[in-house]
C-alpha cells in the first residue's frame, strides 16, 4: 500500500483532467462511506428509540419528568403571553 505522500506526489503527475477524475471518484468514495457510517448510526439509534418506547419504567419515568416540569412550563407559558 503506497503512502500518503506517494500518492499526493503520483497525482500531483497526473493531467489536469486526470486530477479532476480523481477527486470525483475520491468524492464519491467519501460521500458512500459517510453515508454508511450514517446509516448504521442511525439504525442504533432507532433501535434503541424503539426499547425505550416499549420500556414500561422508561414511560413512567417521562411521565414522572413530565408532571414535575408541568407548573415550569406552565409559568413560562404565561410570561409568553403577558406583555413585557
Amino acid at each position: 500500500m503506497s503512502t500518503y505522500s506517494e500518492v499526493l506526489s503520483q497525482a500531483q503527475n497526473l493531467t489536469p483532467d486526470e486530477q479532476q477524475q480523481l477527486l470525483e471518484v475520491l468524492s464519491a468514495l467519501i460521500r458512500d462511506r459517510v453515508t454508511t457510517q450514517t446509516q448504521g448510526k442511525r439504525s442504533e439509534i432507532d433501535a434503541a428509540l424503539i426499547e425505550m418506547v416499549q420500556d414500561p419504567e422508561y414511560q413512567a419515568q417521562v411521565l414522572q419528568m413530565e408532571a414535575e416540569f408541568a407548573v415550569a412550563s406552565w409559568e413560562v407559558l404565561q410570561l409568553g403571553e403577558s406583555p413585557v
